[in-house]
């Protein structure tokens, strides 16, 4: 299988709007973290109908988000799909020309801000459940500092670098067999200018 794209980034307000959809943003997440799934599958996983599952995947397909996958069963009437790419990514720039595009990445930054906030929350509230190796490894930070857009800008990249190399290590690691004591992990990171 040849590389697959990284982070394709979303300069067009259709498909901006296409991912920015609360049930488009499950669905997308977890084809993610399950690489390949059906309809069926991710139903379960958001808990709405087959059908309405179908119709939003094939929303993303429409948008190159999300592709036909290889037949995981011979089961022929069965549709996989996968991301059509490791990740996206959505810039300020692309949509900063026009207030219905500046209006709409807003409305798409929140909503997103919205689902990883959900996701905390459930941890916090799960964290009992959890045991304590998890909840040790587990964190939430805030740091103040004083920088400059160019210092921000390193920083973000050199974050983004380390993830990515944890991330490529837990899929060979998956890949090979060495599945004991992993879970999916969510890391999110939030770098903002603010006054006081």
């Amino acid at each position: 299988m040849p590389e697959r794209e990284r982070d394709r980034r979303i300069q067009d307000l259709g498909t901006l709007k296409a991912i920015a959809h609360p049930l488009r943003m499950n669905l997308y997440r977890a084809l993610t973290i399950a690489r390949t799934a059906t309809a069926s599958q991710l139903a379960g996983q958001v808990d709405e109908a087959v059908s309405l599952v179908s119709y939003h995947l094939r929303k993303l397909a429409e948008h190159g988000l999300i592709e036909e996958a290889e037949p995981q069963t011979t089961d022929g009437r069965e549709r996989w799909w996968r991301p059509a790419t490791d990740g996206v990514s959505i810039h300020d720039e692309d949509f900063s020309d026009a207030p219905e595009k500046a209006a709409a990445h807003t409305a798409a930054s929140r909503l997103f801000f919205e689902q990883r906030a959900d996701m905390y929350r459930r941890f916090l509230d799960e964290r009992a459940h959890w045991g304590a190796a998890w909840n040790a490894a587990s964190d939430s930070a805030e740091w103040l500092l004083k920088l400059t857009p160019d210092e921000l800008t390193e920083l973000s990249r050199r974050m983004y670098d380390l993830v990515r190399e944890y991330e490529e290590r837990g899929r060979a690691a998956v890949t090979a067999g060495d599945t004991g004591g992993r879970e999916n992990v969510a890391v999110h990171t939030y770098a903002f200018p603010f006054r006081t």
